[in-house]
């Protein structure tokens, strides 16, 4: 595949075939994503891959915990609530995704179901998780190159004829991902990406989140 094609054409899958995805696979698409740059070449980047009985406990975990109103336990610092721009993009899928499912505003059964979907990672047939090394937990440069290689990692598995998502909402209960995916404890949790076989029949796949226009990102110095 053209690199154009992989960028432009990748998006986020969030219905899978309930099909194994061969670890060799999983293996390629990690060589590929290890190729991303990092400051002085420290990659501080680790790959867990999880299937089977180990993720359905993890799901498991996940989805109980969140739903009986337990606090959320992850290992890095998150935004309690985005504004302006941001709130609006965030709002913009959302609405696509809904609308896609024909989720009305007001159905808060399906609405729930949605979420929970997120909290069981889309019920994916492999969950990679992304940590960092603890002794880089507070530089802000390793996460840097952690987005970096997970980003490789979504465009590696297109590339491939795999789907995923980047998923926060998989690692909520990230002591319940920790220690079901048997991680050390020297590493901290970052994110997952949820992975597999893309349905066909699952409409919300065919979802593309827009881009705002360069005028409203980009800046230029110095050109005629």
């Amino acid at each position: 595949m053209d690199y154009n094609d992989i960028v432009h054409e990748r998006r986020s899958i969030r219905g899978y075939q309930q099909k194994p995805v061969p670890r060799e696979l999983i293996e390629e698409i990690i060589d590929l994503a290890k190729r991303a740059p990092s400051s002085m070449n420290t990659q501080p980047w680790h790959f867990h891959v999880i299937t089977g009985e180990p993720l359905e406990r993890i799901r498991k975990g996940n989805t109980e915990k969140m739903m009986s109103g337990s606090a959320v336990d992850r290992e890095i610092k998150m935004n309690h609530g985005y504004e302006g721009p941001h709130r609006e993009r965030q709002i913009e899928i959302a609405v696509q995704l809904f609308e896609a499912m024909g989720i009305a505003r007001d159905d808060k059964p399906k609405r729930q179901d949605w979420v929970m979907r997120g909290f069981r990672q889309f019920d994916a047939p492999v969950s990679i998780v992304i940590t960092v090394d603890k002794a880089l937990a507070d530089d802000t440069i390793a996460h840097f190159d952690c987005g970096a290689a997970t980003y490789g990692l979504v465009l590696a598995a297109w590339s491939k004829g795999l789907g995923s998502v980047i998923n926060g909402q998989g690692i909520m209960q990230s002591s319940v991902v920790r220690e079901n995916a048997n991680i050390p404890e020297d590493e901290v949790i970052m994110t997952c990406v949820a992975m597999g076989y893309p349905s066909d029949e699952f409409v919300a796949n065919d979802v593309k989140s827009r881009r705002v226009t360069n005028e409203k990102v980009a800046s230029f110095v110095g050109f005629d």
